[in-house]
């Protein structure tokens, strides 16, 4: 069934895999961008918008007649060092959410991480890299998606925040695993592909409504 979709973050790598594979499979697709001259992708069905995420007066009235929001936000050229403090996460997320509540739009899938809490269930010494080492480095980052998911949880969204692990340019492949509302055993890395397919794939899968989701290969 196709449906209309708004995608913040659509030049980010998860942001424009999810783009084109929302397109393939025919759904309706606007996606938000602050530079449309980096999005290269015409489709009919592809409206590429203008604007700024933290700025919702550039933005808000698209969501208009929405169906489902996905939200790929990323801070330009992240890295593990060169971490800074952030509100792209939470207001931006915030931003989207009351642009939703105005128009009506009940659906958002986004993009959190896995090592914003140590999972019990990966190998002992990616346990100790993931909080000595990444959620020291990404300190800034993470407080952000912490604010980001705290306040996602509070709203009427019916919402799923998607924790991938360490992220690749591998291919879609469609094969992965996920745990919903549990840690995923040996949540290692997944391609920003397979990211997009499963939100792509689950756009109205009930059992993700209102629970955090990991995935891996």
């Amino acid at each position: 069934m196709s449906m209309k979709l708004f995608i913040a973050g659509a030049n980010g790598g998860i942001g424009r895999q999810a783009v084109e594979q929302a397109l393939q499979a025919g759904h309706q697709v606007t996606a938000l961008v602050r530079d449309p001259a980096k999005l290269t992708l015409t489709h009919p069905d592809l409206h590429i918008v203008k604007g700024d995420i933290m700025q919702p007066d550039t933005f808000a009235h698209q969501l208009k007649g929405q169906q489902v929001v996905i939200s790929a936000l990323g801070v330009s050229g992240g890295s593990l060092f060169s971490d800074k403090p952030t509100t792209l996460y939470s207001q931006g997320n915030a931003n989207l959410l009351k642009a939703m509540e105005q128009y009506g739009v009940k659906r958002i899938c986004c993009i959190s991480a896995s090592a914003l809490d140590v999972s019990p269930v990966i190998p002992w010494y990616v346990r100790l890299v993931a909080k000595y080492i990444i959620q020291k480095l990404l300190k800034h980052m993470y407080a952000d998606l912490r604010r980001m998911e705290d306040l996602i949880k509070a709203g009427k969204a019916d919402w799923t925040i998607i924790r991938p692990p360490q992220l690749t340019n591998g291919p879609v492949t469609g094969n992965y695993r996920i745990a919903i509302g549990v840690f995923l055993k040996n949540c290692l890395k997944i391609s920003r592909a397979d990211v997009a397919h499963f939100i792509v794939n689950n756009l109205t899968n009930e059992l993700t409504y209102r629970t955090t989701v990991e995935i891996a290969d």
